[in-house]
């Protein structure tokens, strides 16, 4: 399928005959790279594919309130890096980990699964990703992975540039004495 303008997409959705069409149209368009933010912060396949899938409720169900001041892409994301940042935090909670019990879970989760590719460095990013607070890790992935400028993880994450540019700065220091070679 062609790749839609967000103004062609919201406007299927807004009328009743195109509607259904409309939402294939959105999830079609946004899911690969929804579902890819999502991943790279809770690295298990299966909660990012139920966190991607509430992430598309939600927008469906507050697609009323979405204003034009930013793309449906940023809105998309805001929504997703929320609903992340929240499972994590529930999960914490529910199963008390402490923090550093839960990156180690993780840690031996990209060790084991099938599902995380890659060679040992790319490994060794993945989990030195994981020691970082979840807020910087978010803005890492942003900008590093999905090369996204400031302006555009500003609008995502409701934070200043300057305060987004210190967060990075400092993700990058911590995961490059991570990944210092002995």
């Amino acid at each position: 399928m062609m790749s839609l303008s967000d103004l062609a997409i919201l406007n299927m959705i807004k009328d009743p005959s195109t509607r259904e069409k409309g939402y294939r149209a959105l999830m079609e368009t946004y899911q690969k790279r929804v579902y890819g933010i999502i991943r790279k912060m809770v690295i298990v396949h299966e909660d990012a594919d139920d966190i991607t899938q509430n992430t598309f409720i939600k927008a469906i169900k507050n697609l009323d309130s979405f204003q034009n001041n930013a793309s449906l892409f940023t809105w998309l994301y805001r929504i997703a890096t929320n609903e992340s940042l929240n499972f994590l935090e529930k999960k914490k909670r529910r199963y008390f980990f402490p923090v550093e019990d839960h990156e180690e879970v993780m840690k031996s989760y990209i060790d084991d699964s099938p599902l995380i590719d890659g060679d040992e460095i790319q490994r060794r990013l993945q989990k030195s990703l994981l020691s970082l607070p979840e807020k910087q890790r978010l803005v890492f992935n942003l900008k590093y992975f999905d090369d996204l400028s400031y302006d555009e993880i500003s609008k995502i994450t409701d934070t200043s540039v300057g305060a987004l540019k210190a967060s990075y700065h400092h993700a990058v220091k911590k995961i490059e004495n991570e990944l210092k070679f002995d």
